[in-house]
């Protein structure tokens, strides 16, 4: 067992990585990405908070959350949002009798000031295409991109990469 130790800060705004099990790529189908979208808005709807920025990879996603003035408690959200998924999607492992969706645990940062959220909603968005998914964070579909340029948090054309072959 690790001797990680979480900070909970009631109302905090916190950046998280949640990972897959084995890195497998169960979000290339989009059945699962609604599977997880409707994950995240049910629980949203029993246990409020708001999601400023998420991308969904094909094996990872990453987010930023605000939570209620008097709760601190993002653990238990995915534990409930990884289950919903996990039940839906998932198969039994052999082994401690878990579900095959998710690895243990998640890694989670608080965002600590408005640059430390800038550069975590930068990370986010910028992230498919670090992974060579694509060329811009605009043509990544399953991402806040959008919603975060229409806000005008982001200038148009931010984070395209030129092609290799241009």
């Amino acid at each position: 067992m690790s001797n990680y130790r979480r900070v909970f800060i009631p109302g905090g705004v916190y950046f998280f990585t949640v990972v897959t099990y084995l890195r497998r790529p169960i979000f290339s189908a989009p059945e699962n990405v609604d599977v997880l979208r409707e994950a995240f808005n049910h629980i949203m709807a029993i246990r409020p908070f708001t999601i400023d920025g998420i991308v969904v990879l094909p094996d990872h996603l990453y987010c930023i959350w605000r939570l209620p003035e008097a709760d601190a408690d993002f653990s238990g959200r995915w534990k409930e949002i990884k289950k919903y998924v996990s039940k839906r999607i998932g198969t039994k492992r052999k082994t401690r009798n878990t579900m095959d969706v998710w690895q243990p645990r998640f890694w989670d940062h608080v965002i600590r000031d408005e640059e430390d959220w800038r550069r975590h909603m930068d990370y986010t968005h910028y992230n498919p295409v670090k992974h060579g998914l694509t060329a811009s964070p605009v043509d990544w579909p399953i991402s806040s991109f959008h919603k975060a340029e229409a806000k005008g948090w982001y200038p148009e054309n931010w984070g395209q990469q030129e092609s290799p072959n241009r």
